[in-house]
């Protein structure tokens, strides 16, 4: 088991008849995975449904370090962004939940 690198935890709230776009942006083959491989310490991404709030959604983005997240999103800022307009309506709430040092 890796014990260093840094972890990036989102939590959403979908909407309803969005489900399954949500679930191609956002699962571990989605369109930010695809983004997020463009860039050297990317390691995975998990995406997990709540069971009690099927709605409720959390998206753990891994990478080897903070420093290689922080240089993807300055250089690939413009590509993040435009991704993000474009899946502003899969969402009724978007939470940053924390930016996570793995020891």
């Amino acid at each position: 088991m890796t014990t260093t690198g840094h972890t990036i935890v989102w939590e959403f709230e979908i909407s309803p008849s969005r489900r399954s776009e949500f679930e191609s942006h956002y699962g571990p083959e989605g369109s930010w995975a695809r983004l997020f491989r463009k860039a050297p310490g990317y390691v995975s991404t998990e995406l997990l449904n709540d069971r009690d709030q099927p709605l409720r959604y959390l998206t753990i983005d891994h990478w080897s370090a903070r420093e290689q997240w922080l240089e993807f999103r300055r250089q690939h800022a413009e590509e993040y962004e435009a991704l993000d307009r474009l899946c502003e309506g899969l969402t009724t709430r978007e939470t940053p939940l924390g930016d996570y040092d793995r020891r």
